[in-house]
């Protein structure tokens, strides 16, 4: 994976200062693609005082309704978050362990990072595959916005920033495909008459966080879902 293949998204950013100041570490650190969703109402003229060299980041971010819509396209998509608990994700990796894990992927991966105030809500983190944290003191582990973002742009730029493109490398599914593949899946197994019991919802979320962590190609996709298509057609004797 190169540095362009990172997506950086805001769910809810409701402070102009921090908008900017994202899109001034995104410049430092050569990422240059940012999506918001669902944004309050920010002042452009703090937004851009903020920014400074990076206004040009600002001008070409795009807003979404919603996180599926904004991820559409990428492959992989990442929560940061601090928190742990029910619902939320049982993978979690630091900052660096992430950096490692995406230089030996290809296609587009999305760091989503919350709101100011609450972060990412449970519903926010169920749309990602996996969770990455920044290891802080227990006294006070919040960090603000803009900081966290730096962390991980600083990050990503040592170990990706030097990457040289392959030709030849996989490109994973995005998205809709991921979704598409794993509706099949679910479909052929409801006609075993698997769903006798309510977790078809949970079972979902499953497939779609191990099959965007693997990095499917089109083709091992595919592969997939012909076997799980012929299930339904297989009796025992």
């Amino acid at each position: 994976m190169m540095l362009r293949d990172v997506v950086v998204i805001l769910a809810r950013p409701q402070e102009p200062g921090n908008v900017g100041a994202v899109c001034r570490v995104m410049k430092n650190m050569g990422l240059g693609t940012l999506r918001l969703v669902n944004p309050g109402i920010l002042d452009p003229g703090v937004l851009a005082a903020r920014a400074v060299h990076g206004k040009d980041i600002w001008e070409r971010t795009e807003i979404f309704p919603s996180i599926p819509e904004a991820t559409a396209d990428c492959s992989l998509v990442v929560g940061v978050t601090r928190r742990r608990g029910q619902r939320r994700k049982g993978v979690s990796l630091d900052p660096e362990a992430l950096g490692s894990y995406l230089r030996e992927r290809s296609g587009k991966t999305a760091l989503v990072f919350g709101n100011e105030r609450t972060g990412l809500e449970a519903e926010e983190i169920g749309f990602c595959h996996l969770a990455s944290h920044i290891p802080s003191d227990a006294t006070f582990p919040s960090l603000n916005l803009s900081h966290a973002v730096q962390v991980y742009a600083y990050t990503l730029f040592r170990m990706l920033g030097s990457r040289l493109e392959v030709e030849g490398t996989w490109v994973p599914i995005c998205q809709e495909e991921l979704d598409s593949l794993v509706v099949s899946i679910s479909d052929s197994l409801a006609a075993l008459g698997f769903y006798k019991h309510p977790g078809r919802e949970e079972q979902e979320q499953f497939f779609r966080d191990i099959f965007a962590r693997a990095g499917l190609s089109h083709g091992e996709a595919e592969y997939i879902r012909t076997l799980f298509s012929h299930l339904p057609w297989r009796r025992s004797p």
